[in-house]
């Protein structure tokens, strides 16, 4: 389900970010968005400097099962 405030579409996307105050270089914190969301989900972490990813939620969990 998507993390945009209110919004309970299917997450097709995954945010992957890491805020450097707070954690490990290599740590991967998650937001999943909608396709509407993905945008203003990105900008909000990437003016920020957290965001490290954006892949489809599909190529996310062939990563993780590696």
């Amino acid at each position: 389900m998507c993390s945009a405030k209110g919004c309970r579409a299917d997450a097709v996307w995954v945010l992957a970010w890491n805020n450097p105050k707070l954690h490990t270089p290599e740590r991967r914190k998650t937001w999943l968005a909608c396709g509407e969301h993905r945008e203003h989900l990105a900008q909000f972490l990437g003016v920020r400097g957290f965001l490290k990813d954006v892949v489809t939620l599909a190529d996310w969990d062939l990563r993780q099962g590696d």
